[in-house]
């Protein structure tokens, strides 16, 4: 039984997960991306013997619809989960210390790591876990919370600016792509509370270990039209209008432009296409989606000759380095060690040449490991990501719409809309399930009222 007709515009994380929700419960979905491949901002591309993913992503066990998008798309053995949360952290010139969680029960499944944490002082390190604690008694969703930033509540608690580089910045920057000062209290809280403070298993780490473009977009594909879904790619919606009887979908192909016909449309774009296209229907607050912004991340790709660290995954102070994470087997390296440093809220590198990040980058990584000198260094590129994320800055959340935008039968869904989380795969996903459950209400609703009329 066809329970209605969906068109679902984007083929990211959200829009694969809504039009797949949308199929199962029984809809005819088209979905259109106006890429020539699925996966939105997440995917791979050929450099020499490298397979390169544009930035790197990592997730937490807490991610479940994530993971469980990735096992209906038959890919869950793409991501490898640590057996228990640990994270080394290292300094230019000293011996590395971690953060690694004990087998105990929330929160004290992280205090012995809190104190024995020798980048801050005993003093810091006790402040840490009464700060910890103050963090439980947080609301996420409380809109007061997110009109603050993290740094003024860390800095309200008592913690140094030594502790916030430390330890809250090294996390929440790379959660949230946004240093303290910048960062809504809210979502740093989500991050804290649901990622590492309220479940002890959730904190635990999972790196993918396939190419974003195999375990996304091709993967989401072959279950998409395997399922039954009409998938379009090089095909760009241009504008969406209400009909007598649902939605005209104006979209431009390689034959030609042409219109679709849906009882129902889910928007699965990145904000700023998303306004674009909703432009000519009474959509609220979608003048305001502008103001959400966006923030950058830039990965930097350094190949050697040959193996220069053996750590897998490393969080960096007191350097340019952020993150540094050996990609060298995912790649298909042959030779040499590949590594691939991720630059979160990077507004400074963003801007900058290749050559000026290489005289930054390279002695950098030569001053965390002195391997380096010795090595001959094969290729040195950057992958730059203006818009990675939306700005997740104190008041955002007043800014991101819900799933159901007023008009009926139009839904919206992408991790930049009102999903309580930051915006990741796990909030990309749970955005499209929930656009499908949007959508099939609305079509249940109107199919009783036709019944009853």
């Amino acid at each position: 039984m066809n329970r209605g007709t969906v068109v679902v515009i984007g083929g990211g994380l959200a829009g694969m997960a809504a039009a797949l929700d949308c199929r199962e419960r029984g809809c005819s979905v088209r979905l259109l991306e106006a890429r020539p491949r699925l996966g939105g901002a997440t995917y791979s591309f050929a450099r020499g013997d490298l397979l390169v993913d544009t930035g790197q992503h990592v997730l937490l066990r807490c991610y479940t619809a994530y993971l469980d998008l990735l096992r209906r798309f038959g890919a869950a053995d793409g991501i490898r989960m640590q057996e228990r949360f640990r994270v080394p952290v290292l300094s230019p010139g000293e011996a590395p210390a971690s953060l690694t969680r004990w087998n105990l029960r929330a929160p004290a499944h992280l205090a012995p790591a809190l104190l024995s944490y020798r980048w801050l002082n005993w003093a810091q390190r006790v402040r840490a876990a009464r700060t910890a604690l103050a963090l439980r008694g947080i609301d996420p969703a409380d809109p007061a919370i997110d009109e603050q930033s993290l740094g003024q509540w860390l800095r309200d608690q008592g913690e140094t600016p030594r502790a916030v580089d430390a330890l809250w910045g090294l996390l929440a920057v790379a959660a949230l792509n946004a240093e303290p000062d910048d960062a809504s209290m809210a979502l740093a809280a989500k991050v804290f509370r649901t990622g590492l403070l309220d479940n002890a298993e959730a904190c635990d780490i999972g790196v993918p270990q396939r190419p974003l473009s195999e375990l996304h977009g091709e993967a989401g594909r072959r279950t998409l039209l395997a399922a039954g879904v009409d998938v379009r790619l090089r095909c760009k919606a241009r504008a969406i209008r209400r009909g007598p009887k649902g939605f005209h979908v104006a979209v431009e192909a390689q034959d030609g432009a042409s219109a679709l016909d849906a009882d129902s449309v889910v928007v699965a774009t990145p904000h700023p296409a998303a306004a674009a296209l909703v432009g000519e229907l009474p959509v609220r607050g979608s003048a305001e989606w502008a103001r959400l912004s966006s923030s950058p991340i830039v990965n930097v790709h350094v190949h050697f000759d040959r193996a220069v660290t053996d750590h897998e995954m490393t969080a960096v102070l007191d350097s340019p380095v952020q993150w540094v994470f050996d990609r060298t087997r995912i790649s298909g390296a042959r030779r040499g060690q590949y590594l691939a440093l991720s630059q979160s809220a990077a507004q400074q590198e963003i801007g900058m040449r290749t050559e000026e990040l290489r005289e930054i980058f390279l002695p950098a990584l030569r001053e965390l490991f002195p391997a380096v000198g010795k090595a001959e260094l094969l290729d040195f590129f950057v992958t730059r990501e203006p818009h990675a994320t939306f700005r997740q800055a104190p008041g955002s959340a007043a800014l991101r719409p819900p799933a159901v935008t007023g008009v009926p039968g139009l839904v919206l869904a992408g991790a930049w809309t009102a999903t309580g989380w930051p915006d990741t795969t796990e909030g990309a996903v749970r955005s499209g399930v929930r656009a499908a459950e949007v959508v099939d209400a609305e079509l249940r609703s109107r199919t009783s009222v036709e019944v009853t009329a």
